[in-house]
């Protein structure tokens, strides 16, 4: 069972833990002596303070045992350990959870996942749309029940309905109840300014893999201007909630290109069996480039 107080003889071996750390450590980089924790029978761990400006709130942890009945305390292990205020990196982030919105530029391709959730089949052929679409059965029953939740006001406040097939009906549908529309040159300066900062001739059009006519983002228009422009609904795209050609594009166009879910890298592995040494002082690399040359010179 493991023992909650330190023993006595590896608590006091400070100075074999300190001369350990140093020799591990670069010059003049460890610092007082924090604490003492005990990680079993007659094994301590001896921690110090990392004075390296790249390694704040780090602590050197020296592992020092003794056999039992035995009063000579050895060395185990010497490591570098982060504390608990110590700066650490960040959790790896594939780059696809990383992208905010605005970051894409000319030519930047971002593929969509199989399953992206704003995404759905389009039109297969059979009658029956799925349950997620717009028109499907279920999707009216919702609406009809939130419309029912509405509190709406009295009956002199609605507004009139048209009758059913009449030509106010259908002015209705139109959009031409109104009391002023669009006239024919309010729709070509619309489709003229549109068209200049979303248009076919935009360096990120002109970079992109595929017009918004095929991509799955555009959000449809009614009237007129609805056959040449759609609204773009890629949040992550340049374009988002903006008025764009038909003949628009960029890298965020939903076919093209489908990206499997990124795979999260391996935990590393510590090979025990093998040590590399490396230089940590600067004579040890004058030394070893001093040896590097003698090997070249008798070669």
């Amino acid at each position: 069972m493991r023992s909650r107080t330190p023993d006595r003889l590896c608590a006091e071996a400070v100075e074999l833990a300190r001369a350990a750390a140093e020799e591990a450590a670069l010059p003049g980089k460890v610092g007082d002596h924090v604490e003492v924790v005990a990680d079993g029978d007659r094994v301590v761990t001896h921690y110090f303070a990392c004075e390296d400006p790249a390694y704040r709130g780090w602590r050197w942890a020296v592992t020092v045992a003794r056999a039992s009945r035995a009063k000579n305390v050895t060395l185990d292990e010497t490591v570098l350990l982060p504390g608990a205020d110590a700066l650490m990196a960040p959790e790896w982030v594939p780059w696809s959870e990383r992208l905010r919105p605005g970051d894409m530029g000319p030519g930047d391709l971002l593929p969509t996942e199989a399953d992206d959730l704003r995404l759905e089949q389009g039109w297969t052929g059979e009658d029956v749309p799925p349950p997620n679409s717009a028109i499907s059965e279920e999707m009216a029953q919702l609406a009809e029940a939130e419309d029912a939740d509405v509190a709406a006001g009295p009956p002199s406040a609605q507004p009139v309905a048209p009758v059913r097939g009449s030509i106010s009906a259908l002015a209705e549908e139109l959009g031409m109840r109104r009391a002023r529309v669009l006239s024919r040159y309010g729709l070509h300066t619309a489709a003229d300014r549109w068209d200049e900062t979303h248009g076919s001739k935009t360096p990120m059009a002109q970079a992109a893999p595929a017009s918004c006519v095929t991509c799955g983002f555009l959000v449809p228009i009614g009237g007129s201007l609805g056959q040449a422009f759609g609204i773009c609904a890629n949040e992550f795209g340049p374009a988002d909630g903006h008025v764009v050609s038909l003949s628009y594009g960029c890298g965020g166009h939903s076919e093209a290109a489908v990206m499997p879910k990124a795979p999260r890298p391996a935990p590393p592995v510590v090979d025990e069996t093998l040590v590399d040494p490396m230089p940590l002082r600067a004579s040890d690399e004058a030394a070893a480039g001093a040896e590097s040359e003698d090997d070249l010179g008798h070669a």
